[in-house]
């Protein structure tokens, strides 16, 4: 071999510089973090956005999330010749159906079993002070006078702003009615329509984006379906299966403790947290603290059989999330947005997540030098 060749060798090279070295990585370092600004920048925006339009989001979320729902029964009724209008128009007229026999179930309950709830809560509270003053706490019967005065005088001074949240409340309710009646129209338009929507958005957006657009829009889709339907199932086995254990054990407000159970269900870890507990609590000032401990026992077997049977076998193909990403999401969804937030925290997250694996498949694709991958779906409905 040539001198020339052996030059050109890599262990004939020359040694670099340590202050060069140390330069590229700054370098590196400093463009990285410019980018990672830049982003974080993008996403304050993003978010100071959200928070302006969310009057607008927020019915196009919710009538997205009850498409999902409405949107097998209307392809099932169009596969067999019914118009896509008299399809979704049935879809819906169906949906407000059932969530009216749903209040209508609950409101008689509660006015039933209310009165009689409050008396129970006054001799539970009566129970709980007695606790109080006896071992180990012993406090003194001063100590919660005083304790209970203060929040007597606290309620008196906040008497102002508890009359103007009662009229933030009247403006609440005609706020819900009016979303709730746009997330309707825009849902009959959703399953109406949504067969040409993704065909469109590759028109918009051209061909060479607008099929990366058309896949994660139909990935997303797809991801969101599923885990709405397969958590609206579990969380119904939930209800039903904590719903029969306290009617057997004469717990009150049992039909509507289940149903709080079921809505609970859509907000994994936390909404079943809560349910639980507020079913243990109506068990304890109604029934005594051995039914509350059976109660209990049944949540907590009912919450085993869900983490540990229906969940895996279920959801292993609908979301694939981690639980703690499931647990920050729902917290941060909660902290920013209220219950809504819980609410559309997780299917938020899955829908961040299958966009980042598809970034990640088209990455591969391309560091690896292969042609990028085909749907793993097929074409859209």
């Amino acid at each position: 071999m040539s001198e020339a060749g052996e030059n050109h060798r890599p262990e004939n090279r020359a040694p670099r510089d340590r202050g060069e070295v140390i330069g590229t990585g700054l370098l590196w370092l400093a463009k990285w973090a410019l980018c990672i600004i830049a982003i974080a920048a993008g996403a304050w925006v993003l978010g100071f956005l959200v928070a302006q339009l969310w009057v607008v989001i927020l019915p196009v979320a919710l009538a997205t999330v009850v498409a999902t729902v409405l949107w097998p029964p209307v392809r099932w009724l169009t596969a067999r010749g019914l118009p896509p209008a008299a399809a979704a128009s049935f879809a819906v007229i169906g949906f407000l159906g059932v969530l009216s026999g749903i209040i209508a179930l609950i409101v008689p309950s509660v006015a039933d079993q209310a009165p009689e709830l409050a008396d129970k809560a006054s001799t539970g509270i009566n129970q709980v002070r007695e606790w109080f003053q006896g071992p180990p706490f012993r406090i003194r019967d001063e100590q919660l006078n005083s304790a209970v005065d203060a929040i007597v005088s606290r309620l008196q001074s906040s008497s102002e702003q508890i009359a103007t949240g009662i009229f933030n409340g009247v403006t609440t309710a005609a706020s819900v009615l009016v979303t709730t009646s746009l997330v309707l129209v825009l849902t009959f338009f959703f399953i109406k329509d949504g067969a040409h929507f993704l065909p469109w958005m590759r028109t918009i957006c051209g061909e060479r984006s607008g099929r990366h657009v058309e896949e994660v829009l139909h990935r997303v889709w797809t991801v969101l379906g599923g885990f709405i339907r397969v958590q609206a199932l579990v969380s119904l086995i939930d209800a039903v299966l904590i719903g029969v254990g306290l009617v057997l054990l004469g717990v009150p407000l049992a039909l509507v403790l289940a149903v709080i159970t079921f809505i609970g269900g859509f907000i994994p870890i936390v909404g079943a947290f809560v349910a639980g507990a507020l079913a243990v609590l109506v068990a304890l000032v109604g029934n005594g603290f051995f039914t509350a401990l059976a109660v209990l026992g049944i949540i907590i077997a009912v919450q085993q059989l869900e983490g540990n049977v229906l969940q895996p076998v279920l959801q292993s193909r609908s979301m694939r999330l981690h639980a703690a990403i499931v647990l920050l999401a729902v917290v941060a969804g909660g902290s920013l947005y209220g219950i809504v937030g819980a609410f559309l925290a997780v299917p938020v997250a899955g829908m961040a997540t299958v966009v980042l694996r598809y970034i990640g498949e088209q990455i591969d694709a391309a560091t690896a030098g292969q042609p990028e991958p085909e749907s793993e779906t097929g074409p859209a409905e």
